[in-house]
C-alpha cells in the first residue's frame, strides 16, 4: 500500500496554527499562497508537493498546482475559474501528467472545461464484478492518453445545455498468461484500444458557490457516444452518467451535502477499461479505484462539513455503493465512512487543501478496505 507524505499540507496546518506574528518566519511567497487573506477578486496560485513510494513504482515525486481567477471582476455572481496541473515521475521511469481548466464566463453565461492527460503507470487488476477477491490481483502495465472537452451555455435560469467530446488511447501489458487478466472471459480487450466520443450534456445548477457550496443543488448528466478507431475501429458503445448533489446549511458553520451518482456502459461489448469503477478521492473513499468494476455503478454519500473558522474545517461522511452487470440489489451495497480535515488557503474563493481517510467493507479473509487522500478542493 502506498505511503503518501504531503509535506506542504503538514506545513500549512502547522503554520496556520501559529499566531500572525510567528507566521512572519515563513517565506513571503508561501505566506501569500497559504496564509494571507485576500477579500478582493484577485487571482491566486497554490502548489502541493507529493512524495510517495510503492514496490511497483519505486519512489514517486512531483506536485500539483492550482491557478484560480475570475473572468469578470464586476459581477459578484461570476464563479471561480481555474487552471490545474499535476505531474509526477518515478524512479522506474513511469509518469503521470495532467492539465485541466474550468472556465466560467462573465455572469456564468458559458461553462467550458478541458483536460489533457498522459499516464504511464501500473495498476492492480482484480477482475470484473462486485465481489472480486484480493488474491486474484495482478499488476498490469498501463499507458493512457486522454483528451476531454465540454461546453455548456446558459439557456434558461440555472439551466445549461451543451456537448461533451474527446478521446482515449489505452495500452495494457501483463506477462502472466495464467492470471485472471488473461484467462477470465469477462475481461474484454486486454490489449487496450483507441476511441473517440461525443454527446449531449445537461446541467441544472442552483449552487451559491462552485468551490465551497453551502446551499443549492446541481444535476449533471451526459451521454458519451463512443466509436473505436484505428486498430479498435469495430467498437461502438456509450457511457451514460447522472449525478445529483444537494447542499443544506444546517447552521452558520454546519453544512450537509448529499451526492448520488449512476453510470452505465451501453452497447454489446464491454472493454474492461471502459467499465464504471468504484472508488476514488471523490466517491466511495476507502476503496481502491478499479477493485470493483462492471457495466453499471450506483453510489451515494452524505457529508457533514463544519467550518471551525475561516481557515480550518472538518468533515465526516458516510456512503454506500455497488457495481453490477444488469440487476441492482440492495444486499450487495458496500458501506463507506470516514472523515477529514480542511485548510482554506484562499478564504475569499473557498479553496481548500483536504485530507480524508475513508474505510469500507472487510471482505472475508482480507483486511478492511481503506484509503487516505490528499487533494485540492472539496470531494463534491
Amino acid at each position: 500500500m502506498k505511503k503518501l507524505f504531503t509535506l506542504l499540507l503538514i506545513m500549512s496546518i502547522s503554520a496556520g496554527l501559529l499566531p500572525a506574528s510567528a507566521q512572519k518566519i515563513v517565506p513571503k511567497f508561501l505566506r501569500k499562497m497559504y496564509f494571507e487573506k485576500d477579500t478582493t477578486k484577485h487571482s491566486s496560485f497554490v502548489v502541493l508537493p507529493v512524495l510517495s513510494s510503492a514496490p511497483e513504482t519505486g519512489i514517486e515525486a512531483g506536485g500539483a498546482g492550482l491557478y484560480s481567477y475570475y473572468s469578470d471582476s464586476v459581477h459578484h455572481e461570476t464563479r471561480v475559474s481555474n487552471l490545474y496541473a499535476y505531474a509526477t515521475l518515478t524512479t522506474k521511469g513511469q509518469n503521470r501528467l495532467n492539465l485541466s481548466s474550468v472556465y466560467w464566463s462573465p455572469q456564468n453565461t458559458y461553462h467550458l472545461t478541458a483536460s489533457l492527460g498522459r499516464i504511464d503507470f501500473p495498476f492492480t487488476f482484480y477482475g470484473i464484478g462486485n465481489n472480486t477477491v484480493k488474491a486474484d490481483g495482478v499488476d498490469v502495465g498501463q499507458k493512457r492518453y486522454r483528451l476531454m472537452l465540454e461546453a455548456q451555455k446558459l439557456i434558461a435560469k440555472n439551466i445549461y445545455a451543451g456537448l461533451v467530446g474527446g478521446g482515449y488511447k489505452y495500452d495494457f501489458s501483463n506477462n502472466d498468461p495464467t492470471s485472471i487478466f488473461n484467462t477470465n472471459p469477462q475481461v474484454q480487450d486486454q490489449a487496450g484500444g483507441t476511441f473517440l466520443y461525443i454527446g449531449p450534456s445537461f446541467i441544472y445548477d442552483t449552487r451559491n458557490n462552485n468551490t465551497y457550496t453551502t446551499k443549492g443543488m446541481m444535476i449533471n448528466t451526459y451521454y458519451n457516444i463512443m466509436q473505436g478507431v484505428f486498430g479498435n475501429n469495430s467498437y461502438q458503445g456509450g457511457l451514460f452518467n447522472f449525478e445529483y448533489t444537494q447542499f443544506m446549511a444546517l447552521s452558520k458553520r454546519l453544512v450537509l451535502g448529499l451526492d448520488v451518482q449512476e453510470q452505465s456502459l451501453t452497447g454489446a461489448r464491454s472493454p474492461f477499461y471502459l467499465l464504471p469503477q468504484m472508488g476514488s478521492d471523490e466517491m466511495m473513499r476507502g476503496y481502491y479505484e478499479g477493485r470493483y468494476r462492471d457495466r453499471n455503478y450506483l453510489a451515494g454519500q452524505a457529508e457533514l462539513r463544519y467550518r471551525i473558522d475561516e481557515r480550518f474545517g472538518v468533515v465526516g461522511f458516510v456512503g454506500t455503493g455497488e457495481v453490477f452487470h444488469s440487476t441492482f440489489t440492495f444486499p450487495a451495497l458496500k458501506p463507506d465512512m470516514g472523515g477529514g480535515l480542511r485548510y482554506f488557503f484562499d478564504v475569499e474563493k473557498g479553496l481548500s487543501i483536504r485530507a480524508d481517510y475513508g474505510i469500507g467493507q472487510k471482505p472475508n479473509g482480507e483486511q478492511r478496505e481503506s484509503g487516505f487522500y490528499v487533494g485540492l478542493g472539496e470531494a463534491f
